[in-house]
C-alpha cells in the first residue's frame, strides 16, 4: 500500500553568482591560509617540552611562587628571541602566513624603489619586522580586537613596516629589483666596537 501523505519538495538549490565565486574564492583561500597557520602553531606547542611546572614536586610552596613565573611561558615570543627549534618552528609559521597571505595580497611589484627578496628569511631585519607583522596581525584581526582592529592594524602596523622592508635603502637593498633578474646579497652590517686596551 503507498503512503497517502503528501510528499513535500525538497529545497532548491543554492546557487552563487558568478560575481560572488571571486570574493568566496578569496575568502575560501585566506581561511585555509589560516587553518594552515593554526596547524603549524598546534604543532608547534605539541611539540614544546611539558613545562617543570606541570611536573609535582617535593619543594616548598616558596619555590613554586619563585619558579611560577618562569614556568608561565617563554620570555619573549619575538623571533630572534628564539633559538634553535623554536626559531625553525616559528619562522615556519611564519613563512607560511608571508607566503600564503601577506605576499598575495601586500606583495606589490618589485621595482628599484621598492625592493623585495624571496629569500627575505636570510635577512634577519627582515624576519624581526615581518615576524612583528604577524604578531600584530594575529592580535588586531582576532574578534576581540572589535571591528575597527583591522584598520588600526593597516594604519599602526602594515603601513610602517612597508614603509621601512621595502624602502630603497631597506634590507632588500642589494636584492632582487626586477622579477626577471633576481639578485640576493645580505648588506654587511656595522661591527660592534671592541672594549679593552689596545697594547
Amino acid at each position: 500500500m503507498s503512503d497517502p501523505s503528501p510528499t513535500t519538495p525538497g529545497p532548491e538549490p543554492f546557487r552563487v553568482s558568478d560575481a560572488d565565486l571571486d570574493d568566496l574564492a578569496s575568502t575560501l583561500a585566506k581561511t585555509m591560509a589560516e587553518v594552515r597557520q593554526h596547524g603549524v602553531i598546534l604543532d608547534r606547542l605539541g611539540s614544546e617540552p611539558e613545562s617543570v611546572a606541570s611536573q609535582p614536586t617535593d619543594e616548598a610552596p616558596e619555590a613554586e611562587a619563585a619558579d611560577g613565573k618562569k614556568a608561565d611561558g617563554p620570555a619573549s615570543v619575538f623571533i630572534l628571541a628564539l633559538g634553535g627549534e623554536a626559531y625553525a618552528v616559528e619562522l615556519a609559521a611564519l613563512s607560511d602566513w608571508v607566503n600564503y597571505l601577506f605576499l598575495p595580497v601586500y606583495g606589490r611589484e618589485i621595482s628599484t624603489s621598492r625592493p623585495w627578496c624571496a629569500r627575505w628569511h636570510e635577512h634577519p631585519e627582515a624576519v624581526a619586522r615581518l615576524h612583528a607583522l604577524w604578531l600584530a596581525w594575529q592580535q588586531f584581526t582576532d574578534t576581540e580586537a572589535g571591528l575597527s582592529g583591522p584598520s588600526t592594524w593597516h594604519r599602526d602596523h602594515l603601513d610602517q613596516t612597508l614603509v621601512h622592508l621595502r624602502a630603497p635603502d631597506g634590507p632588500f637593498a642589494a636584492c632582487t629589483t626586477s622579477a626577471n633578474r633576481p639578485n640576493h646579497r645580505v648588506l654587511a652590517t656595522p661591527a660592534p666596537e671592541q672594549s679593552g686596551v689596545a697594547a
